[in-house]
C-alpha cells in the first residue's frame, strides 16, 4: 500500500470513529447504561481514534518518504489492532457477551507491535524529511 491508500484508510476510519461514538452517545446510551457498558464503549471509541490518527501519521510518512517499506508491519499492525481491539469493545458494550473481553488483549498486541515497527522503522530510516 502506499501513503494515498494509506491516509484513505484513516480517513474512513476515522469517520466511522466519529459516527460509531456519536450513534453511542445518543441512540445507543439507554443500552449502554442498562448493560453497565458506557465507560467500555467511550475506552473503545478513543483508542480508535488514537490509533487512527497513527495511521495517518505513517501515511503521511509513506507519502514523504516511500522508501520506508519497513513501515509495512506497522501500518497492518495498527490496521489489525483497530478492527480487533474497539471491534471487541463495541461488541461487548452493546451485546454484553464478556467473551469479547477475552479478545480484546489481542487487539492490544497489535498496536504494540504497530507502535514497535513504527520504533523500528524509525531507527531503520535516518531521513523524514524532504530535501
Amino acid at each position: 500500500m502506499n501513503g494515498r491508500q494509506i491516509i484513505m484508510i484513516a480517513a474512513l476510519s476515522g469517520a466511522f470513529a466519529v459516527g460509531i461514538g456519536a450513534f453511542g452517545a445518543h441512540a445507543l446510551q439507554e443500552t449502554l447504561v442498562n448493560n453497565g457498558r458506557t465507560a467500555t464503549f467511550e475506552t473503545a471509541v478513543k483508542y480508535h481514534f488514537y490509533h487512527t490518527l497513527s495511521l495517518a501519521f505513517m501515511g503521511l510518512i509513506l507519502m514523504i518518504r516511500p522508501n520506508w517499506k519497513s513501515l509495512t508491519f506497522s501500518i497492518w499492525s495498527m490496521i489489525l489492532g483497530i478492527i480487533i481491539f474497539p471491534g471487541s469493545l463495541y461488541i461487548l458494550s452493546l451485546t454484553g457477551i464478556t467473551w469479547w473481553g477475552a479478545v480484546t488483549p489481542l487487539g492490544g498486541v497489535f498496536f504494540i507491535l504497530g507502535w514497535l515497527g513504527l520504533f523500528y522503522s524509525a531507527l531503520r530510516n535516518d531521513q523524514i524529511v524532504v530535501d
